[in-house]
């Protein structure tokens, strides 16, 4: 898909959720570009929280934030949304002016002197306090620039605030193509070795051993992999089976910091490496006259994202540290597989063995692939009640863009296409864990975010030893998949409008709370055959959204509420508190 076509597909995504209920296109457009860089691991799961205003002569501004789970790390996020339907240039000077209004946001914060500037109720007044309670303790914080136009400059010179380095970023319309019309976020990770290290890094190659990849070992020097790490941050371990965000706490991440601090010149004695796979490789000779890589692209450690990020945060904690005196042993492992998904399967396989010798057992990753490939097989054979539509489960990512790229090779192939399988027919993997954990009336899970709540609902299928496989999903469960899906997306369609902030917790609570309250007696069958909730039950769910809303601010005590909804305790008093009866009449209940 070209740029010109991905971003009116991309406004009409913002107009159809506007349409739907959305108050502010602009805040519609920022949750797509702020949830997408959650999925492909550029931040942590986001909030929208929307905020402008002025202190003295200077203008505030302030669209969402991200933060991770041991606030440690913080993004914030600003939008400049024109609408525009043609490729557009953005002069920097306004996304540098954006970028200036949300520093100052954030300066305020860190200093205190924010949160006595705003409404105590408001989810914005929690956001400051939270700043200022975790600023000290930060490791990272970037500002993004969130746009629909094409900016020059993708990144700004880093700034300085309350001694904290700021990285300031810009996400345009041309960097989210490049993420979103391939689905391999990959694509932008090239490192240059010849710029990062002064030559090209010494390797053993071993090419053509086989169809699906060529083979290097190497020894990173530790200044190299602090620098890359630096500059992409967690997008480098977004294949890997285990995240890592921090280097607090015991066990691993606290030994290779004391190794760093004692013993730097036994780091490659002490640590088992990483292993790195890459898209595309090229060799050049190094200063020893041996083969060496000159650049990688689209670079991904699949095993060592906790030997990495831990020599980064060391590093900024302890600048004693002598990077120059560390070796990072590395295998490398560049793909020759094209297919999308044949490439998944062959990284996800990499990165589970890599992993194996480790606490994330094998059965936990081989044992639920067959249920996504039994999905996604069911999703192209089973049809609508017209006998026409489908709906589309993206096993793959990106495999949606790919099928309208396929087969929609001409204006009328494509219009069909998007008329049998429409956008708002697609479910992803991460979409399908939320459905099926809300509707098990667990929405203190769904809040963890999409990656949590999927690694989550992942683990309940995980198989004990000696116990049989579990049965293969059949035509009916597909079925009431879909339904809980249609119920979950009728839920999110009523509440946006209906709340400025937090909708995607009172969805989830109020979700649970209609499994909660009707459970066997809720008829998924007939969801299924009519394609859409009755207005009876769109209206119950209004009321009790409302007061899932209020009960989910009385209890939250001054805590940010999409803080508190992450929490059983508050599961339990949500869902535990008490709320109207039922209407009568509801078709969707036997």
């Amino acid at each position: 898909m070209e740029l010109s076509d991905f971003l009116r597909e991309t406004q009409a995504e913002v107009r159809t959720q506007t349409n739907d209920g959305s108050p502010f296109a602009e805040l519609s457009f920022s949750e797509i570009v702020m949830q997408h860089m959650a999925e492909i691991g550029m931040t942590f799961e986001p909030v929208v929280c929307h905020y402008q205003g002025r202190v003295g002569n200077a203008i505030l501004r302030l669209t969402g934030y991200a933060m991770s789970d041991d606030a440690d790390q913080l993004d914030l996020f600003v939008s400049l949304y024109e609408g525009v339907d043609e490729l557009t240039l953005i002069p920097d000077s306004e996304t540098k002016a954006a970028a200036e209004q949300c520093l100052r946001f954030l300066a305020l914060c860190a200093e205190g002197k924010m949160a006595s500037k705003l409404d105590p109720s408001s989810d914005v007044h929690s956001l400051a306090l939270s700043i200022r309670g975790i600023y000290n303790g930060l490791e990272q914080v970037r500002v993004f620039v969130l746009t629909d136009r094409v900016a020059k400059s993708k990144t700004f010179k880093t700034r300085e605030i309350g001694r904290k380095s700021v990285r300031l970023e810009v996400m345009d319309i041309e960097r989210l193509h490049r993420h979103w019309s391939e689905g391999k976020p990959r694509d932008e990770l090239v490192v240059d070795f010849t710029q990062v290290s002064g030559t090209p890094l010494p390797c053993v190659y071993v090419p053509g051993e086989t169809e699906d990849y060529d083979y290097a070992l190497a020894a990173i020097p530790g200044e190299a992999l602090r620098f890359i790490y630096e500059r992409f941050g967690a997008r480098l371990l977004e294949a890997n089976v285990r995240s890592f965000l921090s280097v607090k706490g015991k066990g691993v991440n606290a030994g290779i910091q004391s190794t760093l601090r004692n013993s730097p010149e036994r780091f490659m004695a002490y640590n088992n490496g990483i292993v790195i796979v890459a898209d595309e490789m090229r060799l050049a000779e190094s200063t020893e006259g041996s083969p060496g890589i000159a650049w990688l692209k689209g670079m991904q450690i699949v095993n060592g994202g906790q030997t990495t990020a831990s020599i980064f945060f060391a590093k900024k904690r302890y600048i004693e540290i002598d990077l120059s005196r560390v070796r990072v042993p590395a295998k490398i492992i560049v793909m020759k597989v094209h297919d999308p998904a044949k490439e998944e399967s062959l990284v996800s396989d990499i990165s589970r063995f890599a992993n194996s010798q480790n606490a994330v057992r094998q059965s936990d990753l081989s044992a639920t692939k067959p249920f996504h490939v039994d999905i996604e097989r069911l999703s192209l054979s089973v049809y609508c009640p017209d006998g026409t539509g489908r709906w589309f489960y993206e096993r793959a990512t990106g495999s949606y863009n790919t099928l309208l790229t396929r087969e929609g090779t001409t204006p009328a192939k494509l219009k069909t296409l998007k008329e049998t399988i429409p956008p708002a027919r697609k479910i992803t993997k991460t979409d399908l864990a939320k459905y099926f954990i809300a509707w098990d009336v667990l929405p203190d899970v769904v809040s963890l975010g999409s990656q949590k709540c999927f690694d989550r609902f992942m683990s309940s299928m995980t198989i004990a030893e000696g116990e049989p496989p579990p049965l293969s999903p059949d035509v009916a469960t597909y079925k009431a998949m879909v339904a809980k899906a249609i119920v979950f997306k009728a839920t999110q369609k009523l509440v946006r409008p209906m709340f400025q902030a937090f909708q995607a917790n009172i969805t989830a609570y109020t979700v649970s709370l209609l499994s909660k309250r009707f459970f066997n007696h809720f008829d998924l069958d007939r969801v299924w055959a009519r394609q859409c909730v009755s207005q009876e039950l769109l209206s119950q769910i209004g009321i009790w959204a409302r007061e899932v809303n209020d009960v989910l601010h009385r209890t939250a005590g001054g805590r940010m509420v999409s803080e508190w909804a992450k929490r059983p305790e508050c599961r339990e008093a949500v869902l535990g508190a008490s709320y109207s009866e039922p209407a009568g009449g509801i078709p969707e209940i036997r």
